[in-house]
């Protein structure tokens, strides 16, 4: 069926068959076990029973940052973990959310009584936050810092719905742009990026705000039906009674209105982006960074004004995907597959359209930052070695899975996570 899709895309089928034949297990890097203790040994398991995609997205890493975003991720997990667990009852779960940051230097602290699938990180709890008291001081302020605003957060939405745009920003602030500011310290830590890159928390936030918006803009249907509700209410109500509405036939107009507006106001994260990620030099993190965020734009020129949105799941084609992440490795690659995608939604823009002017005035923002971009930053025009082409391979697998999966990250961390 992947094969079928791309027929009319040869470049497609070239990349996607490339991608088969290789396969992530042959240009998986090896850690060095030997090298490590016992603990980080555990933890690395825990994260490939976790997520295996992500897994092979830090091994792609370069140096002692691998260890620390993998610890990163599984505390972060582990705080989802709770928050997810529908049989802890609102006045336990509560405080472990708050409190959770400080769980980390307490020895001995674990959960034993959820019943989510990655429970194991709450089991052995002590396991990881020993290998995080192992991190290097300025690893564990970002990690604990980030943890505790997430957790606190969490707990404020756990009783609350996603209402006002403002909401929306906020909700998604919490639990995908939050990973990306943690995310962006933890580069700066390492030395492997500039300390501006941590410090510029208004780009980070829109690094994992369009990412988790293109995500909750996808995944309408599916969540609507497993009975949760991402969308603001601020847009959905101007053109139906209730979210679920905008499924019903009768509807689609009111639906393609809405899905629109929802997808203007993601792209106006776009413009961040491009400046991010012109700021990032070490190339493990570029990949790491810069793949999912051209997977996102491709979605979102896909759903644009496309009832598929309300009627099941819309995918980019995974030749598509193949090819996307095997490009996407310097910043002129960027630039043009950003104003590929903005094009393509420029053309779909419907004259009656509630959201046109709006949509029009971001596209030329986006059309304008890109080139003013591209005279501004050198291009990335050297050779790739293997290592850094294995990484791009590996984050195939991360960016797919990202933006074809949903609900089991709910309320999430975002690149790390889904909703």
């Amino acid at each position: 069926m992947d094969i079928l899709k791309s027929l009319g895309h040869p470049e497609e089928l070239y990349n996607l068959f490339k991608f088969k034949l290789g396969g992530c297990s042959t240009v998986m890097p090896k850690l060095d076990h030997e090298s490590m203790s016992e603990s980080l040994r555990t933890c690395y398991v825990y994260l490939n029973q976790t997520s295996r995609s992500f897994a092979a997205v830090i091994q792609a890493l370069d140096g002692e940052l691998r260890h620390a975003v993998c610890i990163f991720y599984l505390v972060l997990r582990a705080l989802d973990t709770v928050e997810d667990d529908m049989t802890i009852p609102l006045d336990k779960k509560v405080p472990m959310l708050n409190d959770f940051h400080t769980f980390l230097y307490q020895d001995e602290w674990c959960f034993t009584e959820s019943q989510e699938k990655d429970r194991q990180v709450l089991n052995d709890f002590p396991t990881i936050s020993l290998e995080f008291r192992n991190l290097a001081q300025e690893y564990r302020d970002v990690i604990s810092d980030i943890c505790h605003r997430m957790g606190v957060g969490m707990a404020d939405f756990l009783e609350k719905k996603v209402g006002s745009m403002k909401e929306w920003d906020q909700y998604c602030h919490y639990v995908a742009g939050l990973v990306g500011i943690g995310l962006s310290q933890l580069f700066s830590a390492s030395q492997l990026e500039d300390a501006e890159v941590g410090q510029d928390t208004k780009l980070a936030n829109s690094m994992g705000l369009f990412l988790q918006k293109t995500n909750i803009i996808r995944d309408y249907l599916e969540d609507t039906q497993e009975g949760r509700a991402f969308w603001p209410k601020e847009a959905w109500s101007q053109f139906a009674g209730r979210l679920e509405d905008l499924a019903q036939p009768e509807k689609l107009e009111s639906a393609l209105s809405c899905l629109n507006l929802l997808i203007t106001d993601a792209l106006r994260h776009v413009p961040d982006v491009i400046t991010y990620l012109s700021r990032l030099r070490n190339q493990s993190v570029f990949n790491f960074c810069a793949i999912p965020q051209v997977m996102a734009i491709a979605t979102l020129s896909s759903c644009y004004n496309n009832p598929m949105v309300f009627k099941g799941v819309v995918k980019i084609r995974k030749g598509q995907a193949v090819t996307l992440m095997m490009e996407a490795t310097n910043m002129r690659a960027v630039h043009t597959i950003i104003s590929h995608h903005s094009e393509e939604i420029l053309q779909k823009v419907s004259l009656t359209d509630p959201s046109r002017d709006k949509t029009l005035h971001i596209l030329a923002l986006i059309r304008e930052k890109s080139t003013l971009s591209q005279s501004s930053f050198p291009s990335r025009t050297h050779h790739l070695s293997p290592m850094y082409l294995s990484a791009a391979m590996l984050l195939a697998a991360l960016s797919w899975q990202y933006l074809s999966t949903t609900a089991a990250q709910a309320q999430g961390t975002s690149d790390m996570q889904g909703k």
